[in-house]
């Protein structure tokens, strides 16, 4: 199993918007398999520090091994969503956090992890292997009109009720182990396929997102990246789906505009209380990565400071 397969997405653009200072506290919200939190401890100086965190067991052990010799980095085996409490146990505030969401190319690759409609394996799909329910476990057991919602909520796909009508009348006959075998149960049943996009992408998909409750995750975040951050200090995200980027950009753009106040009342703006500003636009990989690495053609880069006195 080659670890260094892996590709960071916009890797040197995430970079150099997160660091602005080199003795600073960061943290990586998603280590995945090192390659932003490497570039981080670049640019870091001898007083720097990194805490990075992840679900997932094997990136644990893989953080252990190629950085174990690195005193400015530690790693915490847990979400972001409680990096709260990775964060206690470090002095001073945070001058930056990055979060690169989204399942990472090793846990793609691998087909025992269950991730890919591309390759049989096990029905898993847990980030974190070592608790929650499986996505074998989630098919054979839920219930067909929440199997509906998840599918269209967080696969936004047309045909959720074809596709959760089908695994239910397939399951009656035999539980669902393998990848492969709900992928061809979705793709029958799904009567018109997108032009170079597998049947089966949207429910995977979303299975995913349910099971590892991704979502909720990245809604505790980025309510928790503000308790953490010190003034002037950057939140980085990195997103590969319109759920995760609509989540994100309503929450920058909240927190730049502040509490919406009822019309006519005498405040001046100045005296609202904005606790983000948004820092340059979306940023998008370029031409060449798109060529280079398939999956960074769907990832979206926003970058917020936070503001002084909030």
């Amino acid at each position: 199993m080659s670890q260094e397969l892996h590709r960071s997405v916009l890797l040197r653009e995430a970079v150099d918007a997160l660091v602005t200072d080199p003795d600073g506290f960061y943290i990586d919200g998603t280590f995945g398999r090192g390659g932003h939190s490497a570039a981080i401890l670049e640019q870091l100086g001898p007083n720097g520090k990194l805490l990075a965190v992840d679900k997932d067991p094997q990136a644990i052990e893989y953080a252990k091994q190629r950085f174990q010799s690195e005193s400015r980095f530690s790693i915490w085996h847990g979400s972001f969503a409680d990096m709260d409490s990775a964060a206690a146990e470090q002095a001073g505030r945070v001058k930056g956090i990055l979060l690169d969401l989204g399942v990472s190319s090793p846990q793609l690759d691998q087909a025992e992890r269950g991730f890919s409609f591309m390759q049989d394996g096990p029905l898993d799909m847990r980030m974190d292997t070592s608790s929650g329910i499986s996505a074998a476990q989630w098919v054979n057991t839920e219930d067909e009109a929440e199997m509906v919602r998840v599918f269209k909520e967080y696969g936004e796909e047309r045909f959720a009720r074809r596709m959760a009508a089908a695994i239910v009348r397939r399951r009656a006959e035999k539980p669902f182990e393998r990848t492969l075998d709900l992928a061809e149960v979705v793709k029958e049943a799904n009567p018109a396929w997108e032009k170079g996009k597998h049947p089966s992408t949207r429910v995977f998909q979303a299975i995913r997102i349910h099971i590892n409750g991704e979502l909720d995750d990245l809604r505790n975040a980025l309510e928790k990246s503000l308790q953490l951050l010190e003034p002037g200090g950057r939140l980085v995200t990195i997103s590969f789906h319109s759920l995760e980027d609509r989540m994100v950009k309503r929450f920058i753009r909240e927190k730049e505009r502040g509490p919406q106040l009822p019309r006519g009342l005498p405040v001046m703006d100045s005296q609202i209380a904005k606790s983000l500003r948004s820092v340059g636009k979306a940023v998008k990989a370029k031409e060449v990565e798109v060529d280079e690495n398939l999956r960074s053609r769907s990832a979206v880069m926003r970058v917020a400071e936070k503001l002084s006195g909030n």
